[in-house]
């Protein structure tokens, strides 16, 4: 099977949760596969390196899961209208794989999640989606012939799926918001299916 690479950070949760309902989008497309990986924090040379491994939730994401995937999916929180440091750490890594033209014609995606609707989601789905333009690949958005998306009074734009996860960080994901991620997912899917049965 196919797979979909879904690399995400999650600090609090959120954006695992919605990871989870993209792949839940990804597998159903037939031979397809969601493959789920997350990036290691990023931490000041002062304070203790984090271990190789996480304790718990997806692995740590590996150069060859990249040269291997059938497309990919990136999810960061949103830090000041822009993603996360420890994806952008990930991204500023991908020389080796920007060289050796691995992404480029494959398609890509982006989600995110924010405290409140006026966080910078869409700023952050546009910071994400740059590098990827960069590795050669296929930006996939969400259509606003996707009924949800002019309905939802939660997460969901036009640029990849979304959260909004409260001020606390606590908000579970909204049937829209659940529903937008699983179309995200799917539609990356199919268009790696039909790139793949392309001649």
């Amino acid at each position: 099977m196919a797979q979909i690479l879904i690399v995400y950070y999650s600090r609090n949760g959120a954006v695992a949760s919605l990871a989870r309902q993209i792949a839940r989008g990804v597998e159903e497309v037939a031979g397809m596969q969601a493959c789920l990986r997350t990036v290691p924090p990023v931490t000041a040379i002062t304070q203790t390196q984090a271990p190789p491994v996480p304790d718990e939730g997806a692995p740590y994401v590996q150069q060859d899961d990249l040269h291997d995937c059938a497309g990919l999916i990136l999810g960061s929180p949103t830090r000041f209208g822009n993603m996360a440091a420890p994806m952008k750490h990930f991204l500023d890594g991908l020389g080796a794989i920007w060289a050796s033209g691995a992404l480029v014609d494959k398609p890509a995606a982006v989600f995110t999640s924010t405290s409140t609707m006026h966080g910078g989601q869409e700023s952050t789905l546009l910071s994400m989606l740059i590098p990827l333009l960069h590795q050669g690949m296929l930006p996939v958005g969400i259509p606003f012939t996707e009924p949800a998306m002019n309905t939802t009074t939660s997460g969901g734009t036009p640029y990849g799926a979304s959260h909004v996860a409260g001020p606390q960080g606590g908000r579970a994901l909204s049937a829209d918001e659940k529903h937008l991620a699983q179309v995200l997912g799917r539609r990356v899917a199919r268009l790696a299916a039909r790139l793949a049965a392309a001649p």
